[in-house]
């Protein structure tokens, strides 16, 4: 979602993936954490052969040193988007 209108932004599972995890950055950089101490991610994908595409985008903010994941395929997301992400972070 764009942060400021609510609104699923237009992409494909690659735009989407970005914009989720701009969004996690913001709120812990807010929280007085930040991305690099994530230390467990959940991801929710509405179509698992999207995992290719999705990970290629995980994989330029978490690199090689990822903290856990899960990633599951649902049935369907709320607003109809492909996919969500949850995460954990210390401060």
């Amino acid at each position: 979602m764009d942060a400021n209108t609510g609104k699923i932004i237009d992409g494909d599972i690659k735009a989407h993936t970005h914009q989720c995890i701009k969004n996690i950055s913001n709120i812990l950089d807010a929280a007085g954490s930040n991305i690099t101490r994530v230390v467990k991610v959940n991801v929710f994908l509405s179509d698992m052969d999207d995992f290719a595409e999705m990970n290629s985008v995980y994989t330029l903010y978490w690199g090689d040193v990822k903290p856990a994941r899960t990633c599951v395929s649902v049935k369907r997301l709320p607003l109809d988007t492909d996919v969500e992400i949850e995460c954990i972070a210390v401060l």
